[in-house]
This record gives C-alpha cells, structure tokens and sequence, in this order.
C-alpha cells in the first residue's frame, strides 16, 4: 500500500527571499502573508535556509555573549548584528522530498521538532512547503473512500481475497473487519495493511462463529 504524496498535500505558494533580502524586508514579509518562517533560496531557486521570527528577535533580544533572551532562549548574538537573510537565517533548511510519503514528512517533522517542511524537486528546487496542518488533512479524509481503498487495494488485490470474504466497515476513520480467512497470519496481515490505508485511526478484525484455527478472533496485537 502506498501513502498520499508530500507533493499532494503541500501547498505551492511559497514566499521566498535571498541571502541579500534586507531585515526590515523580511519582517514585512511575515506581517503581510501572515507567517512565521521564510525560506532563503540561491539564484537557482535552491533553498539555503530559513529566516524565522525568532531569528529576526535576536535583534531585540541583546548583542552581549551570555545576554539573556528569556526562557529557552539561546543568545545568538551574530544574528543580532545581522541585516539580512543571509546573516540571519539558520542553514542548512530541512527539505522533503516532493516525491516522500506524508508518514516520511512526518517522521522528519518529529524527528527534528518542526511544523513545516520546505519541498523540493529532484533538481533541489523549491517547489512548496508541507505544514503540520497539512499532513493533518489525511485524517480527514472520507470514511467511503478509506473503505473503498480496503476493500479493492487491500482486500481484493493484496490479498487476492473476494471482496464478500470479510465485512468492511468505517466510522470516523475506525475500521472494523467481519468475516473469515485462510490463517490467522492473513488475518494479521489484512490487520496491518488497513493500518497503512492514509485516513485509518484504529482497525479491528473479528472472525465469525466458527472461523479460524481456534475459532477465535484474529486480531493482531
């Protein structure tokens, strides 16, 4: 089974600036399009870094080696000094691949404590950026769609079962497996392979009277 795209839920309308873009640009920038980070890119589109709100702070925050900047602040004080992006953004800038599955974007965003991800062609080149709130559309994502998914990808083609083998309903994202099959193991594998359907939240799968090796359920732990 494969995952939604970061290309399929990214949006492609980025602000960008250059190393040279002045500090008072970049700060009218984030006031009118309403953000909180704007990618640096090279002459070829490349991204280079990133120029936050934070980063712009440092300006008030103090220019003094051990000044403090308040709570979980680390006194940066070449940033202080800085006039433009190339003096004030953090590099190198975290980038996702357009091609990379939302779970992959997600990883990094975790991994690194981040809410967005800048995106970029095979070539490196900015192509958009993919949000926290982005991903979070996966989850919202219709209960018809996720059964028909199950049912003719999971069900019907991974498996190679009919589609009346097992009952498959879904409630808010709650998928919930009725029927038989050949062995517990494929009962588990049908288990994990809903699980990786984009828009799952939890899956149970429950044998009819009489089904399986021991007659109990298969559900895989």
């Amino acid at each position: 089974m494969s995952h939604q795209k970061v290309r399929d839920v990214m949006s492609g309308a980025v602000v960008r600036i250059q190393g040279a873009t002045p500090f008072k640009e970049i700060a009218h920038l984030l006031l009118e399009y309403d953000i909180t980070a704007v990618p640096v890119v090279d002459a070829d589109d490349r991204p280079v870094g990133v120029v936050s709100e934070a980063d712009l702070l440092h300006k008030m925050w103090g220019r003094q080696e051990g000044e403090a900047g308040g709570p979980g602040v680390v006194p940066q004080p070449e940033k202080a000094w800085a006039t433009d992006a190339a003096g004030l953004m953090t590099s190198p800038a975290l980038c996702a691949a357009e091609d990379w599955s939302v779970v992959d974007a997600a990883r990094m965003m975790a991994q690194h404590g981040i809410k967005r991800l800048l995106v970029v062609d095979s070539a490196g080149r900015l192509r958009g950026v993919v949000s926290r709130s982005d991903l979070l559309r996966v989850f919202v994502r219709e209960d018809r769609a996720i059964r028909t998914e199950i049912v003719e990808d999971v069900l019907v083609r991974a498996l190679g079962e009919a589609p009346s083998a097992v009952e498959v309903n879904v409630t808010h994202g709650h998928v919930s497996l009725i029927g038989q099959l050949s062995s517990r193991a494929m009962a588990e594998e049908l288990e994990e392979l809903c699980r990786n359907v984009d828009g799952v939240v939890d899956v149970e799968f429950r044998t009819v009277p009489g089904a399986g090796a021991d007659g109990g359920p298969a559900r895989a732990g």
